[in-house]
């Protein structure tokens, strides 16, 4: 078969790359518009929308009983969102949460989570619900031809586009919302506030962001606390719809205790407690003596941090748990909506609301043109019937003698069809005398009512002042005080981790194996220690709690650790590679503490080496750095502090039988300084001896003036006098002299 194969009826050809497209952009169009933005219009996304709607429908007002939460959620889905049950009670427990909403819109009863873990929340099935008193602001004119219907899924019922909220709700409740290459996230806001911002907006329709911050001062979060971003940044935020701002923990003093009454939004208790607790565990927070969490029903939230007596700076100890605890964050603001044009665009304060007053001012217009419309049908029927009163007889005798009576009283009193079927509908009882004085009453308001309506709709200034006097009555109603306090506060500053930490003097020690403790003061006897089976002492160095330990491995690589965080001497230690990661099969030689200009000898067991100061042996890279370059199939030796630039340097150099050791001594003044190398030639091994490995450093000892050096072979050592030492001096890069019989096989030296 050649060619494109079979072409069969109804099947539509294109190229992949089209379709894909079209496919992609058909999807993130519906998940910009009908899943992720709110509208302006009542701020809501389309399942928040039908919840509510449903909710109505099912006479949930805020008057009613509760009914079970899954009883909402079935005709949610069932009939207007086709989509999962867990989601769709996700976003009504949200609606229902006062530390979420600023003003919540369900009224839940039972468990709807809480503001430590708000997805503790109870299954529906368990929960029961109803509309709060608020709900009204979206509902009230909803069956007053406010809004466009459409059809739902399937055709089979009809739900409102858009709710008819009497109070910009976009930004009472605010929301978050992630879409396809854009995203919201609107901070809730005062409805006083914004109220009186829209009825400044109403009087000028040209005043700027800046003029209506006189009133919408910033964001009004549910949880209360500190807003202490400058006033500069929040009034850059409603310029241009984008910014941040933070959100501060307020506290107070009781008792010489830290009570922390209230919680950035959306900020957990019991997180914060987990996050100071986790500081006190690593020694980071000295000066906090206890925690506790004494929330409950009438103190939703009451934190107790005990400090360590009466002379610790609380201010200070505040500002370090702001910068490194929930007690302080920051919050993305995104302005981003779905306009009244239906697209999504970023506004700032002054577009959202004039936007919002748009569509209030045409929801308004609309419900006064289906009131007018409704007086006027009424007004209509009520002349027909008048006149059918003031001829009650000869309508009588009209219907008693014609089959179709609604055509005759037409043509003999000129009325409509509708006027005729109100007349042929009315009972016999309503035939009294006293009924044409109700119609001339009810006529007279209808027509009163008439006149105001036609006065408001024929006059945009009449209709914008009514706008703001019914914002001006929900304001009074629905609206609260200020929670969020504004408090410009410079910027939290976490306490440097090394003032919180005595200094005082530690002994480090190193083992064998490469496990590493630390003990307080300078008196231990580090071979008195307890070893791990297998595992012997190695190295000890002495200095205090805040300086850095300095390790060096067999392969010249230098690695770094504070001292303070070095585990007790009590236990066994840590192995260092638990924390490091030295190259594999290193071994760690040896460590150095003292202050950063201290200079220490650095060598190989191939008689290469330089001094160094230690700030330049320094590093915080668990990687560490190369700071000894030793010669292939060398070792790096224990590196020995030069305390002395006139001290001796002794070099011990034995062979494989240990029958031959030498001992050099020269001035350390001989050695160059460098921060990293090879280094300079110190001893004489052969080229041939030091291939094979023949002769190898086994120990190095800077002896001050006057000093003696003490020479260990095995477990025996032998002291060495200042004139001893002489006998051995020589020039740097000599052979040196042969030890004294019996200690030949050196294995270590030491200032004695």
């Amino acid at each position: 078969m050649s060619g494109q194969g079979p072409a069969f009826e109804g099947i539509e050809r294109q190229p992949m790359r089209t379709f894909t497209e079209k496919a992609y952009l058909e999807y993130s169009m519906y998940v910009i518009l009908d899943r992720a933005l709110p509208a302006i219009g009542d701020g809501l996304k389309p399942v928040q929308r039908r919840i509510i709607y449903a909710m109505s429908e099912l006479g949930l007002s805020a008057v009613s009983k509760h009914k079970k939460s899954a009883r909402t959620v079935g005709d949610v889905i069932g009939k207007f969102h086709p989509h999962g049950d867990s989601a769709c009670y996700e976003a009504m427990v949200l609606m229902a949460q006062p530390f979420a909403y600023r003003y919540p819109v369900v009224d839940g009863q039972g468990n709807w989570g809480s503001q430590d873990d708000p997805k503790s929340f109870a299954a529906m099935r368990y929960t029961e619900s109803k509309l709060t008193r608020y709900a009204e602001v979206l509902l009230r004119e909803l069956g007053d031809g406010t809004v466009d219907w459409q059809p739902n899924f399937d055709g089979t019922l009809e739900e409102p586009t858009v709710l008819p909220a009497r109070l910009p709700n976009v930004l009472l409740n605010g929301t978050t919302g992630i879409a396809v290459g854009m995203a919201t996230d609107i901070p809730p806001h005062n409805l006083r506030e914004v109220a009186a911002a829209c009825i400044h907006l109403l009087d000028e329709p040209d005043a700027s962001s800046r003029a209506l911050m006189k009133f919408v001062k910033g964001p009004d979060l549910p949880t209360g606390a500190e807003i202490i971003t400058p006033r500069a940044e929040i009034a850059a935020i409603y310029d241009k719809g984008t910014g941040s701002f933070r959100a501060r923990a307020t506290y107070r003093i009781e008792d010489d205790c830290i009570v922390i009454e209230t919680l950035p939004w959306q900020a957990s208790g019991s997180k914060v407690l987990e996050q100071i607790a986790e500081q006190m565990r690593a020694k980071k927070l000295p000066m906090v003596d206890d925690l506790r969490d004494e929330s409950d029903h009438e103190n939703p939230t009451r934190l107790v941090i005990v400090p360590k007596g009466r002379k610790i700076d609380v201010e200070q100890l505040m500002a370090h748990l702001f910068a490194t605890t929930d007690l302080e964050r920051n919050y993305r603001v995104n302005l981003n909506v779905i306009g009244l044009d239906g697209r999504p665009r970023v506004m700032g304060l002054r577009d959202i609301l004039s936007q919002w007053l748009q569509f209030r001012i045409a929801t308004v217009r609309r419900r006064l043109e289906w009131r007018l419309d409704k007086v006027e049908r009424r007004l209509h029927i009520l002349d027909g019937l008048l006149a059918a009163f003031l001829n009650l007889d000869e309508v009588i005798r009209i219907i008693r003698r014609e089959d179709e009576p609604q055509p005759v009283l037409m043509k003999r009193f000129s009325l409509s069809e509708i006027q005729a079927d109100a007349i042929l509908e009315t009972k016999l009882r309503h035939l009294a005398k006293l009924e044409e004085m109700k119609i001339r009453g009810e006529q007279a308001e209808l027509a009163a009512e008439r006149d105001q309506l036609q006065s408001v709709l024929g006059s945009e200034s009449v209709l914008r002042k009514l706008v703001g006097t019914e914002l001006a009555a929900d304001a009074e109603r629905f609206g609260d005080a200020r929670r969020s306090k504004i408090v410009e506060r410079e910027a939290a500053q976490a306490i440097d981790e090394t003032s919180l930490i005595a200094n005082e003097p530690v002994t480090v020690v190193l083992s064998s194996g490469g496990w590493v403790r630390a003990a307080k003061g300078h008196e231990i006897d580090p071979r008195s220690l307890q070893y791990k089976a297998g595992d012997v002492f190695q190295a000890v160095a002495r200095g205090q709690s805040l300086q850095l330990a300095t390790f060096l491995d067999s392969t010249g690589r230098s690695y770094s650790l504070a001292a303070h965080t070095l585990p007790s001497a009590r236990g066994l230690g840590d192995p260092l590679a638990g924390r490091l990661n030295p190259p594999d099969g290193a071994k760690f030689t040896g460590m150095m503490m003292g202050e950063p200009a201290s200079r220490w000898l650095l060598a190989s067991d191939a008689a290469y080496g330089f001094v160094a100061r230690l700030e330049d042996l320094i590093t915080d890279r668990k990687a560490g750095k190369t700071v000894l370059n030793v010669p292939e199939g060398a070792l790096a030796l224990p590196p020995v502090p030069v305390t002395d630039p006139k001290g001796l340097l002794c070099i011990a150099v034995v062979d494989g039988d240990g029958e031959n050791g030498r001992l050099l001594v020269f001035p350390v003044a001989e050695v160059p300084e460098m921060p990293r190398g090879k280094g300079n030639k110190l001893f004489n091994i052969p080229a041939a001896l030091a291939k094979e490995r023949a002769e190898v450093v086994a120990g190095l000892a800077v002896v001050p003036p006057g000093g003696k050096l003490l020479v260990w072979n095995g477990e025996r050592s032998r002291e060495y006098s200042a004139a001893e030492i002489k006998e051995y001096m020589g020039a740097r890069a000599q052979r040196g002299a042969v030890l004294t019989r019996g200690w030949r096989a050196v294995t270590r030296l030491e200032v004695s």
